[in-house]
């Protein structure tokens, strides 16, 4: 949902097109994290674009800039304080939730602010032979000034007065940061010079609307989830027992005796194909490999065969002999190919394992006095990473399930900024496990970088939009809440987490980002209960 938002006048906002003279001066942040809100200092209007049009003789008086600066800045007012007239605006609906305004400002409001602007140069200018604060005739102050750092004062301070106005009957749906001036500066400069009265077209993107597919769609899902056949909770956690037992043995070479089932071994692997017609066979480099160590008691994990074919191997033999590749074989251009395999036994082990009764317990697993009470514990731990795995599996079903039910027009501005956060997200995954050096990060934060990715997840960032409308949709519709407790506690967890990589945020942004995650969470358990949900083994 879009964040309502109250006009500050963020310079971004005045970012006029590329060919005016204003653009370079007002752009709007491209950070692909979380990007600051407004503050106090983005009222001020940039001191350089006057420094630029002050004619050469007068750049003695660059000073004068902050005072057209402050000057402009001084009229701003609220949406509540009435204009001497009213605006006449024009609201046209455009492709992706985008809205243009069309703002006509009566020539009395902008004689108003002309009179505010020149008062407010009055007020600070030190003309020659005038005291500071004191009337000075106005085409004295013009003279002083400048008549075109007047003009450039008087657009702005237009703007910046009737802005807020204009954008009263879209500001609660408008999307934050999304508001943008569209007509160029100096045509709005030659319109008021003209005709003294002023016309811009404002462009904003507003909260889309969601139509579901029928209407109420959520309300009847139907589900089937593939669950992986190895989501076995009894037999992860006997997989787990064997596992702690072997890491408290030792490994000793093996001098008297061929391989045996628990035995390790360190193999070259190297297969070529079998070709039905007679023709020259084909390395399969996919199934290649030197100083493999082959743990015998983990053979499935294996081509079916193969474990069988080279149980008897002594160290320094070696053994060929066919397989073929399974039609489940997960590389597909191997399924159903035949194959000779030739393996090099280069080393033997066994494992020296202590027995497996309660003297080692707390050496299986520290609290545990017993190898039952270790094998209750294993089994409740994969209990529970089985019953997360199956939540997040239904979760995954139900989101894709809900992105296909409803059509939305989504706004540019929402894309790219769901876009940067994933992006971010992933970056600051990526200096956390890589530990990323300045040059480095500095490149992967690039705007061709961060653009790259927008286009090539799309598709994905534009699913993940609708999952996010669709959610946020049914939250309020069916009236869920979360507790002030939980909202609290997430948005400090997350706040310690950008401290932790020392990345800039803003709390506000934090705090609507975690509300948009519990929603997420409630909505997600409230359509787990509602759902009609069929559970299949894959």
């Amino acid at each position: 949902m879009a964040t309502p938002i109250s006009i500050q006048l963020n310079p971004s906002i005045l970012s006029f097109p590329s060919n005016s003279t204003k653009a370079q001066f007002f752009q709007p942040n491209d950070k692909f994290l979380l990007k600051q809100k407004p503050n106090s200092s983005s009222r001020q209007f940039s001191s350089s674009f006057l420094q630029q049009q002050l004619p050469l003789h007068q750049l003695a008086s660059a000073r004068l800039v902050a005072v057209a600066a402050a000057a402009a800045s001084g009229v701003v007012e609220t949406v509540e304080e009435k204009l001497p007239a009213d605006l006449h605006v024009t609201e046209t609906q455009e492709p992706n939730s985008r809205i243009r305004l069309t703002v006509e400002v009566p020539t009395v409001v902008c004689e108003d602010c002309y009179k505010k602007v020149i008062k407010e140069f009055m007020r600070r200018s030190k003309v020659p032979g005038f005291r500071p604060g004191k009337n000075v005739p106005e085409d004295i102050l013009v003279g002083f000034v400048g008549k075109q750092n007047i003009q450039n004062a008087v657009v702005e301070a237009i703007l910046k007065r009737t802005l807020p106005h204009a954008m009263s009957s879209v500001t609660r749906n408008a999307y934050e940061d999304s508001i943008r001036i569209v007509t160029k500066f100096e045509d709005m400069e030659k319109t008021y010079l003209s005709l003294n009265c002023l016309r811009y077209d404002v462009v904003v993107d507003v909260a889309p609307e969601i139509k579901w597919k029928p209407d109420d769609a959520y309300k009847n899902i139907k589900v089937v989830v593939e669950l992986d056949s190895d989501m076995d909770a009894q037999r992860a956690s006997e997989k787990e027992l064997i596992r702690r037992h072997k890491s408290l043995g030792a490994l000793k070479i093996v001098t008297d005796r061929g391989l045996q089932v628990g035995d390790v071994a360190v193999i070259d692997i190297s297969a070529t194909t079998i070709e039905q017609d007679g023709s020259d066979a084909k390395t399969i480099p996919a199934a290649e490999s030197k100083g493999f160590n082959f743990d015998t008691e983990e053979g499935d994990n294996v081509l079916p065969g193969f474990r069988d074919s080279i149980i008897g191997i002594k160290r320094g033999e070696t053994k060929s002999f066919p397989l073929v590749f399974p039609d489940s074989w997960k590389q597909e251009d191997l399924r159903g190919v035949h194959a000779q395999f030739t393996v090099a036994c280069k080393e033997l082990f066994y494992r020296d394992l202590p027995e497996l009764n309660d003297s080692i317990a707390e050496r299986l697993l520290p609290g545990c006095s017993s190898i039952e009470e270790v094998k209750q514990a294993l089994l409740q731990r994969c209990l529970e990473v089985e019953q997360a795995a199956k939540d997040q599996a239904t979760d995954n079903a139900i989101l894709d399930q809900l992105y296909k039910m409803v059509e939305v027009d989504i706004p540019q501005s929402l894309f790219q900024e769901q876009g940067r956060q994933l992006y971010g997200a992933q970056l600051l995954q990526l200096q956390a496990n890589m530990k990323l050096n300045e040059q480095q990060l500095a490149s992967l934060s690039s705007p061709r970088a961060v653009n790259e990715f927008l286009e090539t997840q799309k598709e994905n960032i534009i699913s993940i939009i609708k999952q996010n409308l669709a959610v946020g949709d049914i939250f309020t519709r069916e009236n869920l809440q979360f507790s002030t407790e939980e909202l609290v506690k997430e948005v400090q967890n997350s706040i310690q987490e950008f401290q932790q990589h020392q990345q800039e945020y803003d709390e506000d942004r934090v705090k609507l980002q975690v509300q948009e995650v519990l929603e997420g969470a409630k909505v997600l358990e409230w359509l787990r209960e509602n759902a009609e949900i069929q559970y299949i083994t894959r």
